[in-house]
């Protein structure tokens, strides 16, 4: 970017619709500003986000640096684990709108003397360009704006204490509950508040309403609703029930589950004339990317039942592509011991190449360690803390690969700088698969010989482009499944 001597002016945001997930009919509106107003609302967002992140409230973790899905749900399982918990009653909220409807006013008050309000100011009244015609915004935030959700979260900060959240100690970044104190978990604007009977959760409910009616919100009352433990919930893609009274399992959703069913439906059904390799390249970065987001929690049972699932798909498609050959020609083609680390005869793979189709359930179980009270990747007396947590949470990627990284130290033997970067981990499943396919295209395995001279023949991981550097012969290692 070049130096402007004019005094910046923001510029409307171009609104498209995309698809509501969860529905077939419903879209939501997302607004995509220019690239010059993308690039000043990272370098704002670089100067807001230390000073909030100072300030948020501990069991706030959508949208935020070294936090995601994956606290939010162990934080609502340590709240609500053990033999006999106290808070059984559940608020399960929803607002309705939160980007379209918060208050510019609010925001803007709330932004204080910060230096770069006025930008801000801009950006919330630049309007929007929908079908060529402008409309004014009188309030909300444009989804797809890179510093919104750091918006919304200051827009909602103080949630905790309208809610009658008490914290054991003075100092809230222990983040333990005070006996009595309801407990509120918020990813975004998604909130759980859990209380000790229905009529707390009923007075939270009446107190949250009055304190997000200046800030322009209101409760999605078709999505609000007070359950019990007992009935379960489901909050970010996970069911949470307390299974007769006694035992607590938090699992993947039913819904959740069945849209990973019609989706891995649809692509095999547009793949038919495809060949093997196009199949599993596409669907390898979905069931990985799936059951890394999924792997956290009670997830075994459903795995298997994926993989009973997708192998009755792909023999569907094996039929459709040779419909004039019986049944054990398809069998003999497509299925077979292919994983030599497993010994398991009906996975889907292609004779020629060596490469198979994963499965959900070769991905283990590993418990998510929680984000500490309010501990921020912003404060540099926690640097050790953070690049601890990231060297112990492994990756989803293939036993041989996760042992290279570790041995090379995480770097590339050629450049020496980092092979996967130590920005936040994916915190969805489609955010996941993304990762997967990127990192399979950025990072590949070779042997690598000094000369051209046959020297140690282990192999490596290195990045793509340094692959194309000269200096050494790089032999491509064979490994069907890749890094992803």
């Amino acid at each position: 970017m070049h130096q402007n001597a004019e005094p910046f002016k923001a510029l409307p945001v171009r609104r498209v619709y995309i698809p509501k997930r969860g529905s077939s009919t419903k879209r939501r509106p997302l607004g995509i500003p220019v690239v010059v107003d993308r690039v000043h609302q990272a370098r704002a967002l670089n100067a807001l986000e230390p000073e909030w992140e100072a300030r948020f409230e501990p069991k706030s973790y959508g949208f935020r640096p070294g936090r995601g899905c994956h606290d939010a749900i162990q934080a609502i399982y340590q709240i609500v684990k053990g033999p006999g918990p106290r808070r059984r009653w559940i608020l399960d909220a929803d607002l309705a709108g939160a980007f379209d409807q918060i208050a510019h006013d609010h925001i803007l008050r709330m932004l204080g003397t910060f230096p770069g309000r006025g930008m801000v100011a801009q950006w919330l009244k630049a309007g929007v360009v929908e079908q060529g015609r402008l409309h004014r915004t009188e309030d909300g935030v444009p989804q797809g704006g890179v510093i919104s959700p750091a918006l919304l979260n200051i827009a909602l900060h103080g949630m905790e204490k309208a809610a009658g959240v008490r914290y054991a100690r003075d100092d809230h970044k222990a983040a333990l509950f005070a006996p009595g104190s309801p407990a509120l978990v918020r990813y975004a604007d998604d909130l759980l508040a859990l209380c000790h009977s229905r009529q707390e959760a009923l007075e939270v409910k009446a107190r949250l309403a009055g304190w997000l009616a200046p800030r322009g919100l209101a409760f999605n009352e078709d999505k609000t609703r007070v359950v019990s433990l007992g009935e379960g919930f489901d909050f970010l893609g996970f069911n949470v029930r307390r299974y007769r009274g006694r035992k607590l399992l938090i699992k993947p959703s039913k819904a959740a589950v069945r849209r990973i069913r019609e989706r891995l439906r649809t692509e095999l059904r547009s793949l038919r004339g495809s060949n093997a390799p196009t199949v599993i390249k596409k669907l390898n970065p979905i069931i990985r990317g799936w059951a890394a987001y999924y792997r956290t929690q009670v997830s075994s049972d459903v795995f298997r039942s994926l993989d009973n699932y997708l192998w009755q798909l792909t023999f569907k498609w094996a039929r459709f592509s040779h419909a004039n050959k019986p049944t054990r020609w398809v069998v003999d083609r497509y299925y077979g011991r292919f994983n030599k680390n497993r010994r398991d005869r009906w996975v889907f793979g292609d004779r020629k190449s060596g490469a198979y189709l994963h499965q959900f359930a070769w991905t283990n179980i590993i418990r998510h360690q929680m984000v500490k009270g309010a501990a921020s990747p912003d404060d540099p007396a926690l640097a050790d803390y953070w690049a601890e947590r990231r060297r112990k949470t492994p990756l989803p990627i293939d036993k041989t690969s996760r042992w290279l990284l570790k041995a090379q130290d995480g770097r590339c033997p050629i450049c020496k700088a980092a092979l996967v970067p130590d920005d936040d981990r994916p915190h969805t499943p489609r955010e996941w698969e993304q990762w997967l396919a990127t990192t399979r295209k950025t990072i590949i395995k070779v042997v690598i010989r000094e000369d051209g001279k046959p020297g140690d023949n282990e192999p490596r991981l290195i990045h793509a482009h340094c692959g194309n550097r000269g200096g050494r012969e790089l032999l491509r290692a064979y490994e069907p499944e890749g890094l992803a």
